[in-house]
């Protein structure tokens, strides 16, 4: 009790925390006071050491990680529970968008999944003109930003080219605004050059949208799908339970023996492990708390139970490749040696598997399985890359960097990125980022994000700070609830430093292709 009373007086007294987010930390000590799921004591160990990481979720999760409501059912039926009709018109759907957000849960506090606003707002467009829409959008995009300060805030447009994605692109480059997180949904038969090129273009002011592969995408799910958090694939109407995490570096340092022993004993234990915490979880949230129950979203049919699952991510590939090949007797590494990298690719092959062949309760929305995800990182990851991402400071050249980790992109319905660094140089020559994004698609890349090098926006893992929030955060606190953890993975994680590729001739970047 003394230990829960003085980390509540340290939030408390803390000057640089705000109101809701001394909310916040109270309402994780008071959750993290409640007993763990019953889990067995090797995977409690596990858990203490972070070789499995539930990514501070909290002992007793009470809602789900991630929530993607259906807002196209929710415009078209109204919601009781906050009594709003149907709207009628497009200031009457921003009007019930923007309370709807704000009931939304996730681990965040704030709702991780604001829908595929063009397509959302496309029917309400009536007589409006583009620049009615316009001065609309930009009020609705500055209550964004200003009501959920949160850079895990996402929302999508695309695939087809319309007045509402080329607006949020344009909105976008002059508020340059840290939220909402952005995905561009690209599909070669339905995407044109011209919506691409906006948004590469936007990419050079604010460092996004992330591009996502719409048909791989797609694929993987039964109904429709959305981009959350920073680049999270999960089935809208639905979600992620939870999302627990399995350190590869540490299993690997844990590991003693050869690859084969690896791959067929030190893995398949901690896969399993990993598992059996997901299944914990799962069943408290929806035995014990009954969210899906209880929950006005899940009772006027917006989120259902059958259109959830759960997510098991890893970190850490990179290292676990490099030292596996080191105890073997060769000094190979992941992103460079065509040995390590093809290891890597067994690693992915492996996990996958023993992650399908587990059956899970409530994860109906992938057929009983978890999504498979590769985490992308956090603040307190100092010794482990992002899931399976080349370390930092390391990157090959931009084509040899697509061609190491595209082939296995495929593996990961819940969700994969890496992160490419340009040169300023690329906003001379922009119609050359569209030949690199369609190559690296047609290699089998799910998701491309790329920024600028020097930008005022930076790419954390999957989130933006921009550098000027930064300075404030370290004087005086900032309004952004992410912008501690930023701080911490520039200062840990080096996510500055990745190395820069300049982009030539448009006829040189497709020949490598």
């Amino acid at each position: 009790m003394e230990e829960i009373k003085s980390r509540v007086l340290q939030v408390l007294t803390d000057g640089n925390l705000n109101y809701r987010q001394k909310k916040h930390h109270l309402a994780y000590i008071a959750e993290s006071s409640q007993d763990y799921p019953t889990i067995s004591e090797e995977a409690k160990d596990a858990l203490d050491q972070k070789i499995i990481c539930d990514l501070f979720e909290g002992s007793a999760p009470y809602r789900p990680r991630y929530v993607l409501p259906d807002y196209a059912y929710a415009l078209k039926n109204g919601v009781e529970y906050l009594e709003l009709d149907p709207p009628t018109n497009f200031d009457e759907a921003i009007n019930f968008l923007s309370i709807l957000y704000l009931q939304v849960p996730s681990i965040t506090g704030y709702s991780v999944y604001l829908g595929n606003i063009d397509t959302l707002l496309l029917d309400y467009v009536g007589d409006l003109s583009e620049d009615e829409i316009y001065r609309k959008m930009k009020l609705f995009w500055r209550f964004i930003d200003r009501s959920l300060p949160d850079a895990f805030v996402h929302i999508n447009i695309g695939p087809v080219d319309n007045v509402i994605a080329r607006t949020v692109l344009r909105i976008e480059r002059e508020l340059k605004q840290v939220v909402p997180n952005l995905t561009l949904k690209y599909d070669s038969e339905l995407t044109s050059d011209e919506l691409l090129l906006e948004a590469s273009k936007t990419v050079f002011e604010v460092a996004k949208p992330h591009v996502a592969n719409h048909k791989m995408t797609a694929s993987d799910f039964k109904g429709n799908y959305g981009v959350v958090s920073c680049y999270n694939s999960l089935p809208i109407g639905g979600g992620s339970h939870t999302l627990i995490r399995l350190n590869l570096k540490k299993i690997t340092d844990l590991h003693k023996g050869d690859i084969k022993s690896f791959l067929s004993d030190t893995l398949k234990k901690y896969c399993e492990m990993t598992l059996d915490v997901i299944e914990a979880r799962s069943k408290y949230l929806v035995e014990s708390v009954k969210y899906y129950d209880t929950d006005f979203l899940a009772k006027e049919g917006i989120i259902a139970l059958a259109n959830f699952s759960a997510m098991f991510g890893f970190y850490g590939l990179a290292e676990c490749v490099n030292q596996l090949m080191k105890n073997s007797g060769r000094e190979h590494t992941y992103g460079k040696d065509e040995e390590a990298n093809q290891l890597a690719h067994l690693i992915l092959e492996t996990m996958k598997k023993y992650v399908d062949a587990r059956e899970l309760p409530y994860c109906e929305a992938n057929d009983g399985r978890a999504f498979f995800h590769a985490q992308s990182g956090i603040d307190i990851d100092i010794e482990e890359t992002a899931g399976a991402r080349i370390p930092i400071g390391s990157e090959p050249d931009i084509y040899s960097h697509i061609n190491t980790v595209a082939p296995h992109h495929h593996l990961f319905n819940g969700g994969i990125s890496d992160i490419f660094h340009f040169d300023e140089t690329v906003k001379r020559n922009p119609t050359a980022i569209l030949d690199i994004i369609k190559g690296a698609f047609s290699k089998g890349m799910r998701m491309f994000t790329f920024n600028l090098s020097n930008g005022e926006f930076i790419r954390i893992t999957g989130y933006l700070v921009r550098r000027s929030d930064l300075k404030e955060f370290r004087e005086e606190g900032s309004r952004y609830g992410s912008a501690l953890f930023a701080a911490n993975s520039m200062d840990h994680a080096n996510v500055d430093n990745r190395v820069s590729k300049r982009v030539i001739s448009n006829e040189q970047v497709a020949s490598k292709y």
